[in-house]
């Protein structure tokens, strides 16, 4: 007998947690633009249908960064085009630039996220600027962005440890967060970029910062802390967690970086503390194992492999 058909996970709740916690399901862009073949469009429009059939009301759809770095997601006008958007689900898209920004608007999408480094050599390496020249970059697009009625969020890569400049001063990580909420975004998202945090580093900085409620996290699973890492940071006052489904993903600039937070194992944790959701757990671990059969090779989230023995 299966650990759903008996009750479980059982819900005990924790103090000093949310009621709710928003999930910034990144499968479709941040989990498909690291696999080594293309999916076809067709895959990854029912992907992000079985996503919101689940429940997930937030579904970062792809990116408009130039195909020739980001190959995998060269078709995001194509799949655009041919989303049909669910009520009340929204379908941000990440915009590197004014030209992503353009192709954006052209496909009349309401939501993007620009994304910034926390360290110089990834600036360098990921955006070809250096860590303060990264923002002239940054404001034309955002101040267009919010011109046209659309709402920005911003990331920030390599918060809590960089693969060449070893650990990142807190006060680097909160100047250039504090940035770019000051410029407009709505919302931050603090990267672990390559699954270097443990609870101790994400309290730390989340102290640095002036507004936690106006932050999201996201954390790698590389060293199996992704999850003690959320939970430490919705006891700070986060609401919002990145995950990807199935746990797909990595990052093609960082070659450390493995699968991000899958959402099923991010999920089983928080339906176990009685945190609302709107998710769907069940629907999710069949949408995770037909991804995992589309990909040709089995999921990483530990849920889905209970689950779906």
């Amino acid at each position: 007998m299966g650990a759903r058909e008996v009750g479980l996970p059982e819900v005990v709740g924790s103090g000093s947690l949310p009621s709710r916690v928003t999930i910034w399901e990144v499968g479709a862009r941040d989990g498909l633009q690291n696999e080594s073949v293309v999916v076809p469009v067709a895959v990854k429009l029912e992907f992000l249908d079985r996503l919101a059939t689940a429940g997930l009301s937030v579904l970062e759809a792809t990116s408009f960064v130039h195909p020739k770095w980001v190959p995998q997601l060269a078709d995001a006008a194509e799949l655009l085009a041919g989303l049909s958007p669910r009520p009340g689900v929204v379908y941000p898209v990440l915009v590197p630039n004014e030209r992503g920004l353009d192709r954006a608007l052209e496909a009349g999408v309401t939501h993007i996220a620009i994304f910034a480094s926390a360290t110089e050599t990834f600036a360098s390496r990921n955006l070809n600027r250096t860590l303060d020249s990264q923002f002239e970059m940054f404001e034309p697009t955002v101040s267009r962005a919010l011109a046209a009625g659309l709402d920005v969020r911003g990331y920030v890569s390599m918060c809590f440890g960089d693969p060449w400049e070893g650990p990142v001063a807190r006060s680097q990580v909160v100047a250039v967060g504090e940035r770019l909420l000051e410029m407009g975004c709505s919302q931050l998202s603090l990267g672990d970029t390559i699954g270097v945090a443990t609870p101790g580093q994400v309290e730390s900085l989340l102290e640095g910062f002036r507004d936690v409620s106006r932050l999201a996290v996201h954390f790698h699973d590389t060293y199996g802390q992704a999850l003690s890492n959320t939970l430490a940071a919705l006891r700070c006052g986060v609401t919002t967690v990145d995950s990807s489904a199935g746990g797909l993903g990595g990052c093609p600039y960082a070659e450390s970086a493995t699968g991000n937070l899958a959402t099923e194992d991010l999920v089983w944790m928080l339906d176990g503390l009685g945190v609302e959701t709107g998710v769907d757990l069940d629907k999710l671990v069949e949408t995770s194992v037909w991804m995992a059969e589309q990909l040709g090779r089995p999921s990483p989230s530990r849920v889905v492999r209970a689950l779906s023995k």
